[in-house]
């Protein structure tokens, strides 16, 4: 009995140790196979990762490209602009030595009468008057010198001083033009403006007048108020019709308006008649 027990419990035993060796080796391969599951999932997510960043850089590529493309637009719209600008600023040069030219004919015809002693029509003849006293004449002449000179800031200076020790002196209207074409000079077209404005507004009836009016033309047409500035010459043309002036606004209009706005000039007025 007791070889047979024995017997038994060997087996038993033998049949123990087999069983905990086969859940040994289940478990080693589980194992295994886990650690190969989780080396293609790192594969599988380093591959994505990849992918994605690609994704990202082409559109970072399509972003600068955008904004490559808007840069350029920008670039050609500043260059229109520029254009633009340019022409504006060849245009008023040319306009501004036109009016340089016209001054200077202007102040040769001055130096011509004073020269001369002959009687003539410029609108600057005050300056040659004999009954203007010397000082002021003096002190006119020291400022038109300065304008001459194109020193215009110290012409300002001094004609605006003449004005305020001779108010009520003949030279007073000549003397607020110069101040207007000095301003414009330096391309200071709304002091211009308002300087040859006065000249309006203080003395209409003088002969600087007429000149004042185109000059304000001409500032206006420099700061690209080209209506404006037609506008002033047909002004020019009714309201002193016969003056030197008038000749040069018909000159400088276009034929469409030159035609109803020279027309005043012919109608039959006292004024005009004298003034021619």
């Amino acid at each position: 009995m007791s070889k047979a027990f024995a017997g038994t419990a060997l087996a038993v035993s033998l049949l123990l140790a087999h069983g905990a060796a086969a859940a040994i080796f289940d478990d080693d391969v589980a194992r295994g196979q886990i650690r190969e599951l989780s080396n293609k999932l790192d594969a599988t997510v380093k591959l994505l990762d990849d992918r994605l960043s690609r994704v990202e850089d082409r559109r970072a590529l399509v972003e600068l490209s955008s904004q490559i493309e808007a840069l350029r637009s920008e670039i050609a719209r500043l260059r229109g602009q520029l254009e633009v600008i340019q022409n504006q600023v060849d245009t008023a040069d040319k306009r501004s030595k036109d009016l340089y030219v016209d001054i200077d004919t202007r102040l040769r015809k001055i130096e011509q009468v004073k020269e001369g002693g002959a009687p003539g029509g410029d609108p600057a003849k005050p300056a040659a008057d004999a009954s203007v006293p010397p000082a002021e004449a003096k002190a006119y002449e020291a400022a038109l010198n300065q304008f001459k000179l194109g020193n215009y800031p110290l012409a300002i200076a001094a004609f605006q001083g003449f004005l305020v020790t001779y108010p009520t002196s003949k030279l007073a209207p000549s003397a607020q033009y110069w101040i207007g074409n000095a301003h414009f000079a330096q391309r200071d077209y709304k002091q211009a403006i308002a300087a040859q404005q006065r000249v309006l507004a203080s003395w209409p009836e003088d002969p600087k007048a007429s000149d004042a009016m185109l000059n304000i033309a001409s500032a206006q047409e420099a700061m690209g108020d080209r209506r404006g500035g037609q506008k002033t010459l047909e002004a020019l043309l009714v309201r002193y019709p016969g003056s030197p002036a008038a000749a040069s606004a018909k000159q400088r209009m276009s034929p469409q308006s030159a035609g109803p706005a020279a027309a005043p000039s012919a109608a039959p007025s006292p004024s005009p008649a004298k003034k021619q």
